[in-house]
């Protein structure tokens, strides 16, 4: 993730829950608001209600890893948080792809 960085901060998370447009898909929510920075940002979450604690770490790398792929094509600028939801898990890391691919494109991140 070369034009990444990693938000870790609660208090990034809360701005961006607030003040951000969110997109709910079957798999994830995406949170998305503009940073003005030359570089994006991305945070990750999982909730208990997803599963126990493998179950919420594949989650988490299927997420990662879907973004890391998608990551090339993006414009610069951008807070994004994917929260997991309970079918993230069950399914392949290739439909999640498709799907973030199709709602970033949608919000107009993502350079086709």
């Amino acid at each position: 993730m070369k034009k990444t960085e990693i938000i870790c901060e609660n208090r990034l998370f809360r701005r961006l829950y607030k003040t951000g447009k969110s997109v709910v898909t079957p798999l994830f929510v995406l949170y998305l608001r503009k940073n003005g920075r030359q570089v994006n940002r991305l945070g990750i979450t999982t909730s208990k209600t997803v599963g126990k604690a493998v179950r919420r770490n594949r989650c988490r790398r299927v997420l990662r890893e879907a973004y890391r792929l998608t990551e090339p094509s993006l414009n610069v600028g951008f807070d994004l948080i994917l929260v997991a939801r309970t079918r993230t898990g069950e399914v392949s890391m290739n439909a999640v792809k498709e799907q973030l691919e199709q709602v970033l494109e949608r919000m107009g991140v993502k350079i086709v």
